[in-house]
């Protein structure tokens, strides 16, 4: 005999859990014309998630503007009470820090821009010839990704002395042009293999050379890449310490953050000062890091296609 049909109908208690995890996925899910709830809700966490990033920067703001008698304080204001602009006034007046910006621009900028030219005409022949050593010359670059830093100073340091380039500008750069170019190098080389070969032979079709389609042809369509490999460079060399404090050793040489170690005396230290330097130093970071931000996220998801 056959059996009569169970009813499949779900009791009010049972639907319940099935409603809200339907009506959850409507509320989250991505599409067209979200609900003016939603958009508020998304734009209200995106605000707090601002001011939580923003409010440190805001306090080192209000240290560099506060007198040099009312430096330890519990007040919260943001715009302390007697604000003063006199601790900007000292570095451009009694501290060289124009002198320490200057020096810091230029072994930057030159790092950078050295770092990047090596790391680019590297990855073009990683990227597109196949010789004996190739694959193993990419993982010695991957490895040396790996050793710390500080491993690094007593090599660099016998390497400069020994071309006679302690205590000058080439001595240092060519120190950081040894971190940034392997990683640089990596980055790049993984763009570019995502750029079809087929342009670069309609290009030497046309009569360019090979060296002339890599740079009508490779470099403009990889400007993604090198924008973020310039920035990479450029933050690493702008903040770096202890290469610059061993390498560099006259005063008129002095990066930023060896001038700024005068403000830290061994018994005080000069916090407003400080304070007043930090929110100088950060101006070309962040010009630089907003004009280069619409590349960041092409540059690093393209270049990580293939391998």
């Amino acid at each position: 005999m056959n059996e009569p049909l169970q009813s499949t109908t779900l009791s009010p208690a049972a639907s319940r859990p099935a409603l809200r995890d339907s009506a959850l996925r409507r509320f989250f899910s991505r599409q067209r014309g979200d609900s003016p709830f939603k958009q508020a809700i998304i734009h209200l966490v995106l605000i707090c998630a601002c001011l939580i990033a923003i409010y440190p920067v805001l306090r080192v703001v209000s240290i560099s503007l506060r007198p040099g008698n009312n430096v330890v304080s519990t007040s919260l204001s943001i715009i302390p009470e007697g604000a003063t602009l006199d601790s900007y006034r000292k570095l451009f007046t009694q501290k060289d820090f124009l002198l320490w910006l200057w020096n810091s621009l230029i072994v930057t900028l030159i790092t950078s821009t050295l770092g990047l030219a090596l790391a680019a005409t590297g990855a073009y022949a990683f990227s597109r010839w196949k010789f004996p050593g190739r694959r193993a010359g990419l993982l010695f670059l991957l490895t040396t990704q790996m050793i710390p830093a500080g491993m690094l100073l007593i090599p660099l340091y016998i390497l400069v002395v020994r071309l006679q380039l302690f205590n000058t500008y080439r001595g240092i750069i060519i120190a950081y042009a040894t971190t940034a170019v392997p990683f640089s190098i990596w980055m790049i080389k993984g763009y570019f293999d995502t750029v079809p070969i087929d342009l670069e032979e309609a290009a030497k079709i046309d009569g360019a050379s090979q060296l002339g389609a890599f740079w009508r042809v490779i470099l403009p369509l990889s400007t993604p890449s090198l924008a973020i490999a310039f920035l990479f460079n450029f933050m690493g060399a702008w903040s770096e310490f202890i290469v610059a404090k061993t390498l560099l050793q006259k005063p008129e040489l002095r990066t930023w953050p060896l001038g700024l170690q005068e403000l830290s005396g061994q018994f005080t230290t000069e916090w407003n000062t400080y304070a007043a330097a930090a929110v100088l130093i950060m101006i070309p970071v962040v010009t630089i890091f907003l004009y280069f931000s619409k590349y960041f996220v092409g540059g690093l998801t393209l270049g990580g296609v293939k391998g």
